[in-house]
């Protein structure tokens, strides 16, 4: 684990990566890899905070293998989940298999956030040329003749700068980059928010992930090891309803979806033991500025359905490394024009966007119909809802089990680390 610090002020790096996140912390490493020098600004201290996106994909695990890290990898913590199972009112129905996927990694990776951070941070200083900076928020941007030339920001030990020839804003849904660009994400809409909260597991009880629909409620079930941990569908600005309605009535209504968790619901003492979700799908129509490049969660905001938003994010990282890190080179070694030299470079941070908007927009395409035509059904209603019909189906027909399994474990357009 690499020991987190750095200097009031920095020196000019290749690239300033604004957020310590999946995709920041993976962009990083690559350019690294390729010779250029990166400082990365992280807002908190440190990665421990609970109830991120904690769901591995076989994409990433498969990046993995071809940066040599595989079993390196899998030696941390981590339950596997092998198959996607719905039940709907006494009935569990299985739809998604992932023994029907390609590849090595048969299965998605139930691990904590902060140790996927962890092992890339740790890949990341063994570069002379990475600085990591903790508890370092940006504030400003530095422009130079209409181009974004670097960023200003507050660590603890007062003002930071950092310049550099590319920006990468990977700070989150609540981009501060975006925010000091101007930018604003067209909205999709989502019928739902979520409470987060653990719950004890039995050895007994179900592996993996399973969904539990009832009248007017669901629960998403994540194996853990020794606890669950759930996701508790609320329809969009309920929580406050729900809380009205007092801590025992959620944890009643976790045993009536749950009958095997039933009592288990006692370790949630306060609200403090929750924590909300507020679910966005949306998506900037232009993903970068001269100077700038948006990805991951500052560029679309996904729903937690499939757990997809964390292994979309790696998928931009490695395209973006893989895109820019010439051009990066170039700009770095010299031998051309600066203005023309950040012309080419510029240009290139729109075929980012042109490569990963499609799985992006097919990704949130799909979890759009199922937050309207199952989602919000669910919590509309006051009956259980009648079994989708692709549920019976995939269930019916194992075969077609493949399908949604691959959709979320693999994504429609897996990067690699060379262009295949």
């Amino acid at each position: 684990m690499p020991t987190f610090g750095g200097h009031p002020r920095t020196p000019g790096a290749d690239v300033c990566v604004v957020g310590g996140g999946p995709a920041g912390m993976m962009l990083a490493v690559l350019l690294l890899r390729q010779g250029l020098s990166v400082t990365v600004l992280e807002k908190h201290a440190d990665f421990l905070r609970d109830f991120r996106g904690d769901t591995i994909h076989a994409s990433t695990l498969n990046l993995m293998d071809e940066l040599g890290w595989g079993d390196e990898f899998l030696r941390l913590p981590h339950q596997k989940a092998r198959r996607l199972s719905g039940v709907f009112g006494e009935k569990e129905y299985t739809f998604g298999d992932c023994a029907r996927i390609p590849g090595r990694h048969q299965y998605i990776a139930l691990m904590p956030q902060w140790d996927f951070l962890d092992f890339l941070a740790g890949k990341a200083a063994e570069y002379p040329g990475f600085t990591l900076l903790p508890s370092t928020e940006v504030d400003g941007l530095r422009r130079e003749q209409g181009r974004v030339v670097g960023v200003t920001a507050q660590g603890p030990d007062g003002p930071v700068e950092v310049r550099a020839r590319l920006v990468v804003a990977c700070d989150g849904r609540h981009s501060d980059v975006r925010r000091l660009l101007g930018l604003r994400s067209r909205p999709f809409g989502a019928p739902m928010d979520v409470l987060w909260f653990r719950v004890p597991r039995e050895a007994t009880d179900p592996e993996g992930v399973t969904f539990i629909v009832g009248a007017g409620l669901g629960l998403v079930l994540i194996d853990r090891g020794d606890y669950f941990q759930i996701a508790y569908v609320i329809p969009k600005d309920g929580f406050e309803a729900v809380r009205a309605a007092g801590l025992e009535a959620l944890v009643e209504n976790v045993g009536k979806l749950a009958p095997s968790l039933a009592g288990r619901g006692d370790v949630l003492k306060s609200w403090d033991d929750v924590s909300k979700l507020t679910v966005v799908i949306n998506r900037l129509r232009r993903w970068h500025h001269s100077g700038v490049l948006l990805i991951g969660d500052a560029a679309h905001a996904m729903s937690p359905m499939g757990g997809v938003g964390v292994n979309l994010a790696v998928q931009d990282a490695v395209a973006t490394a893989r895109i820019l890190a010439p051009h990066l080179r170039a700009a770095r070694d010299g031998g051309v024009i600066p203005g023309v030299m950040f012309r080419s470079l510029d240009s290139q941070l729109a075929r980012v966007q042109r490569r990963r908007w499609f799985p992006t927009a097919a990704t949130q395409l799909l979890q759009r119909a199922l937050g309207r035509g199952v989602i919000a059904r669910v919590l509309r209603s006051d009956e259980t809802l009648p079994v989708p019909a692709f549920v019976k189906l995939a269930d019916r027909f194992p075969v077609l089990q493949g399908l949604p399994a691959r959709a979320v474990a693999i994504g429609f357009l897996p990067e690699h680390i060379a262009q295949r």
